[in-house]
């Protein structure tokens, strides 16, 4: 069985399909992993959420900011956005089926070899650290009280972790790192403010994979979210939001010991912007 991974498609259904022939991909012997914004911005979430959830077992997801947008959006019309493209999910005659599979992703996906999350880990975690925020945040989504947590996850604060984190302040920085973080300075305190580049961030600042003496530097990470990062290989990490929403690439990784990079051009009409 091959496993590839696959960056943020945000409802570029189309594109997902043209890269799925490049790569070849058997849903009857190979697995996807999709790092997360399966929706929005894009043309086409809804055919999206149908495709994935149509492969079962064959696609592993994990949940990124834009997917839980969608899933507040839903509890709470008011949530959404004016740059949003959630509406013909959100009136599909599917809707509460495909919501309530989305709902029950994973935050945090491995393997014996490799991990996959949509943005970035603070420094203070180790696998187990990991795991256990994973699963403790899951746990909150997938049970009754999914909407109140759903309600309540916008804000930036508490931005440093700290095991004294309780309710809702714990549940909303666990959701900020899995599914928001970019840059926090040398303690691991959340900047949730800048997104471009590196060397674009303010001096005291450093992506999440560069923070010194990081738990989580002997795990292989896979990661999404940072389109003006583009791909990027190093700290053992793996960038593959590759800006497919923005005219840039959508990228697919083949796993294993000699990781395979394929990339297919995505020419579209929008420009680069805050994702």
């Amino acid at each position: 069985m091959s496993i590839y991974a696959i960056g943020d498609i945000q409802g570029c259904h189309d594109e997902l399909l043209r890269l799925l022939d490049t790569i070849n991909f058997n849903e009857n012997t190979d697995q996807l992993w999709f790092a997360g914004d399966l929706v929005n911005r894009g043309p086409k979430s809804l055919e999206t959420l149908r495709f994935v959830k149509t492969l079962g077992d064959a696609a592993v997801t994990v949940l990124g900011n834009h997917d839980l947008h969608l899933l507040a959006a839903a509890c709470s019309p008011e949530q959404a956005g004016k740059h949003d493209t959630l509406a013909p999910v959100l009136k599909a005659p599917d809707r509460d089926e495909l919501l309530d599979w989305l709902r029950h992703r994973p935050l945090f996906h491995y393997n014996d070899d490799f991990c996959l999350l949509h943005a970035g880990l603070p420094p203070q975690w180790d696998f187990n650290k990991t795991r256990k925020m994973a699963l403790f945040a899951e746990r909150t989504l997938r049970g009754p009280d999914y909407q109140r947590l759903l309600t309540h996850m916008y804000g930036n604060k508490p931005d440093l972790w700290s095991p004294t984190l309780t309710g809702m302040a714990k549940l909303r920085f666990i959701l900020n790192c899995f599914t928001r973080m970019r840059y926090c300075d040398a303690y691991g305190r959340l900047d949730l403010i800048n997104s471009g580049p590196l060397g674009s961030q303010p001096e005291k600042l450093m992506p999440w994979f560069q923070v010194p003496k990081r738990k989580s530097a002997n795990l292989r990470i896979i990661f999404g979210h940072w389109s003006t990062l583009g791909y990027y290989e190093g700290n053992n990490c793996y960038a593959i939001d590759t800006g497919c929403l923005w005219g840039g690439q959508l990228t697919a990784l083949k796993l294993g010991e000699q990781v395979q990079h394929f990339s297919i051009d995505c020419p579209g009409a929008r420009k680069p912007g805050k994702v």
